[in-house]
């Protein structure tokens, strides 16, 4: 609900200071748990539910990358959507709206990089899987015996490619989603 006020507030500073908008990343998302902390399934998960998710994971990265766009295109930015392993296969934490809202995050990522390229913004994503957090669910040890590395991702490998993706060094790539996950996704 405050994605108008953040637009403005982001427009206010970097007009005060003489900046530019060189990267966008859209971190920012919500993944419910029942009562018990199990993920909510499609049958019983509250309408209400849904659109939180949606509006939280979906709708404000969008909403904030066409209220930056005139910023971003001044800089020839970078936007990085952050996904999810979710939104490429059933998890057994992860619920139905959380994973259909990073699901179509990816989606859209590929869209904004076909809309965005021509002003000279680049669009990719990455799409973690299980980053070693304060956040991760009571069970994860059990899918790291699965992960070909063994091992949870740290947050320092997670921002290192956010990095790369908003520097120079990716100049020539769009588009595309990037899994950081320790091969869970093969």
């Amino acid at each position: 609900e405050d994605v108008g006020i953040a637009v403005s507030e982001i427009r206010h500073r970097l007009e005060a200071h003489g900046g530019q908008l060189h990267a966008l990343v859209n971190n920012a998302g919500i993944s419910p748990k029942l009562k018990d902390g199990s993920r909510m399934n499609s049958i019983e998960t509250p309408m209400h539910v849904w659109r939180d998710v949606f509006q939280v994971n979906f709708f404000a990265p969008i909403m904030l990358a066409r209220g930056l766009f005139k910023e971003l295109a001044a800089a020839k930015g970078s936007i990085v959507n952050v996904t999810s392993i979710a939104g490429t296969r059933v998890h057994p934490f992860a619920g139905t709206a959380y994973a259909t809202s990073k699901a179509a995050l990816g989606s859209l990522t590929r869209e904004m990089a076909h809309d965005f390229g021509p002003h000279g913004i680049r669009v990719n994503a990455i799409a973690p899987g299980e980053i070693d957090t304060a956040i991760l669910s009571p069970g994860t040890d059990r899918i790291v015996e699965t992960i070909p590395l063994r091992r949870l991702g740290g947050t320092s490998e997670v921002a290192d490619i956010i990095y790369f993706l908003c520097s120079g060094q990716s100049s020539y790539v769009t588009g595309s989603e990037i899994h950081i996950n320790g091969g869970q996704h093969v």
